[in-house]
């Protein structure tokens, strides 16, 4: 998620104070990913340092105000405008909590896998139960209402992997792969320089 973008794009509505920021980064979210006032603070000196918005003078109230500049509002409509790309690689926790399981000697992986699909599943109902309510009336609703379907689909696609590795690894005739640690030490730095 880029908190860059984000605050670019509610910016792009009118001048903000930081505090005002993460309070319509919440509102428009659904309250979906907390973000500090701290870290709004820090992004808007990076973006007012690359000349994405402006610092006016704080007001009777202390608040200093953010204005998105030209180049800010090209940023966030192109941002807006792309599709958001997944990685080569993975960050996800569980899928690398999962697959060090089943390479680690003396896991059980069958206790680690179902742990997490029971967790899982009880996550699912509650966001389930949660969206079962009257549909949305105002922005605000039909906003987290969105998130939160975003929240089922990704637990849904979670309990199916879940379920489909827990599958995978009984069918499989070791359960699991344990690895020992290599004996090899895995070199470091630059190789030394030959003296003339």
């Amino acid at each position: 998620m880029s908190v860059r973008h984000s605050l670019l794009a509610i910016l792009d509505q009118g001048p903000c104070y930081g505090y005002q920021l993460r309070a319509e980064f919440d509102r428009r979210t659904g309250s979906a990913w907390p973000i500090n006032v701290g870290q709004i603070y820090n992004t808007l000196e990076r973006l007012e340092r690359d000349g994405l918005v402006t610092r006016d003078a704080a007001d009777e109230q202390g608040h200093v105000f953010w204005r998105i500049t030209a180049a800010g509002r090209a940023e966030a409509a192109a941002w807006l405008a792309s599709p958001v790309g997944r990685g080569g690689g993975t960050r996800d926790e569980l899928a690398v909590k999962v697959a060090l399981a089943a390479t680690l000697p003396g896991v059980d992986l069958a206790e680690v896998i179902g742990n997490q699909l029971r967790a899982t599943v009880a996550q699912l109902s509650a966001l389930e139960d949660e969206a079962a309510g009257d549909p949305p009336e105002r922005a605000e609703e039909l906003a987290a209402s969105v998130v939160r379907d975003a929240m089922i689909a990704a637990t849904r696609a979670q309990a199916e992997w879940l379920e489909r590795t827990e599958r995978r690894l009984r069918d499989h005739p070791h359960r699991a792969l344990p690895l020992a640690s290599a004996t090899e030490r895995p070199r470091r730095g630059r190789p030394a320089r030959a003296r003339a």
